[in-house]
């Protein structure tokens, strides 16, 4: 599936809310699908984005890793069906989004946290996912400059 569908699934899951196990499980995917994203564009993206991919793999990765793995059903796992990415643009559009929700809803746990150590968790969760998106966001510049550089070039 394409990275917009599966962004676009995980924006409707996280809005869903739930109970906080549920928005925790639609975090931790939402993360899981950033680093997913993050790997295939280090991996297969404009060479200007693989250094800031790599990054953001790096940083959804950690915030999965702050989180609780939740336990979900074979084939539940959205990153897991990620197999094209479209265009580069509109993936990192609709993650940076996606991201900016994450962090919402953590705040929203955060403020109503039953236990210390959710809190915490929750806390390390909004940081990656703030930093996650600031890599989406630099991304996104290069590919902006790289767009402008290129009628420049065939002007000169």
């Amino acid at each position: 599936m394409d990275a917009v569908r599966l962004i676009l699934t995980s924006r409707r899951a996280l809005a869903g809310g739930g109970e906080v196990s549920e928005i925790m499980t639609e975090v931790w995917q939402a993360q899981a699908l950033a680093q997913a994203i993050g790997s295939r564009l280090a991996v297969s993206g404009p060479p200007e984005l693989r250094g800031e991919a790599l990054g953001l793999t790096e940083l959804a990765g950690r915030g999965c890793g702050v989180l609780d793995t939740p336990e979900l059903a074979l084939g539940e796992l959205r990153a897991a069906q990620l197999t094209e990415l479209g265009d580069a643009r509109q993936a990192l559009l609709h993650l940076g989004g996606l991201l900016g929700e994450v962090g919402i809803a953590l705040v929203g746990i955060t403020c109503a946290a039953p236990d210390e150590g959710t809190y915490w968790q929750c806390m390390e969760a909004i940081d990656a996912a703030d930093e996650s998106r600031d890599r989406v966001r630099e991304m996104l510049r290069k590919l902006t400059a790289r767009e402008q550089a290129v009628p420049a070039r065939e002007a000169g």
